[in-house]
């Protein structure tokens, strides 16, 4: 899937992101052999319970029993989205190092290789 077509799957999950602490809306779309899933960043008044995007879209993805994807485009119109350290980790313990990851604010964007990204991730 072309990059264009996740961008418009990531506008349309955008419509369901919870960020009325922060004000910034973040997608992320999940791509490859398992299907499309998608992630909304989800706030919450206390803040450590917030979670990214990114991590809704790898757990839901997992928690079917999913894990053969090739790529995550992260999306937000209000900031440039790179995902978190604790997004990169969780991206590392699911995909290789070569799993592409797409940063975009729609006018711009920016791709990544997983170990780029983490180059020293934490592995058992």
């Amino acid at each position: 899937m072309r990059t264009v077509e996740l961008l418009k799957v990531a506008k349309k999950a955008l419509e369901n992101s919870y960020s009325p602490y922060s004000n910034v809306r973040i997608s992320a779309v999940l791509f490859g052999d398992d299907g499309i899933y998608t992630g909304v960043n989800v706030e919450n008044a206390s803040y450590g319970l917030t979670v990214c995007a990114e991590r809704v879209a790898v757990f839901k993805a997992v928690s079917e029993g999913k894990k053969n994807f090739k790529k995550m485009l992260i999306y937000s119109p209000d900031v440039f989205p790179y995902p978190c350290g604790a997004c990169r980790q969780v991206l590392s313990e699911f995909f290789p190092e070569d799993f592409e990851v797409i940063v975009t604010d729609g006018r711009s964007e920016e791709s990544f290789t997983l170990g780029e990204l983490l180059p020293f991730n934490f592995k058992l």
